[in-house]
């Protein structure tokens, strides 16, 4: 019998892979169109509503500015999407990412008019708060969660007051709170 095993790559988490790559993509064409193509379906901003803007309703989510801007958000994305990918489902990730990319975008475009909203970050927040939310049990709330929650609602807060960037914490704090009501809904059907 041979004892050496063959070493296999495996695309354990089709949902968070494939969102990882469109997204290395879209920013590839972005470079190759000087960025028109981003701005075109890639972030979001208020304009007449038509199919593009439908697109960039969802799609803004897979746009960013740059290299390093891609893989800040993709650095937690891909360390926490497996976990969640494995624990709820691709489909209820899809689902949640479709959500939180279009009530954030809805949020920018009725009231941040004149400003484009683009990448992952809110969705990584939403992961990162669903995450901490994976212990949630009837009648018991996890501390850990509760202090994920504190510290990091508190600084964006603290941050969206005194500090004024190109970041959007409303974003970052939007998906939060819709990691808190994914992991409420989400854990309570258990």
């Amino acid at each position: 019998m041979d004892s050496k095993r063959k070493l296999s790559f495996t695309y354990n988490a089709p949902v968070t892979l494939s969102f990882a790559l469109v997204s290395l993509i879209v920013l590839g064409v972005a470079k190759l169109t000087h960025g028109s193509s981003t701005h075109m379906f890639f972030s979001v901003y208020r304009s007449p509503i038509s199919v593009a803007w439908f697109v960039r309703l969802f799609g803004h989510v897979l746009g960013h500015s740059n290299m390093t801007h891609l893989a800040g958000n993709m650095t937690l994305f891909l360390l926490l999407g497996p976990i969640l990918e494995d624990k709820y489902g691709g489909r209820t990730l899809l689902e949640a990412f479709g959500l939180v990319a279009v009530i954030s975008g809805l949020v920018n475009i009725i009231f941040f008019p004149g400003t484009a909203l683009l990448g992952a970050s809110g969705l990584v927040f939403m992961m990162i708060i669903l995450a901490s939310a994976s212990d949630l049990r009837r009648g018991e709330i996890p501390i850990s969660m509760i202090l994920v929650i504190c510290i990091y609602l508190g600084s964006e807060i603290w941050t969206m007051i005194t500090v004024h960037d190109n970041i959007s914490q409303l974003t970052h704090i939007i998906g939060g709170v819709c990691g808190a009501v994914f992991g409420g809904m989400l854990n309570s059907r258990k």
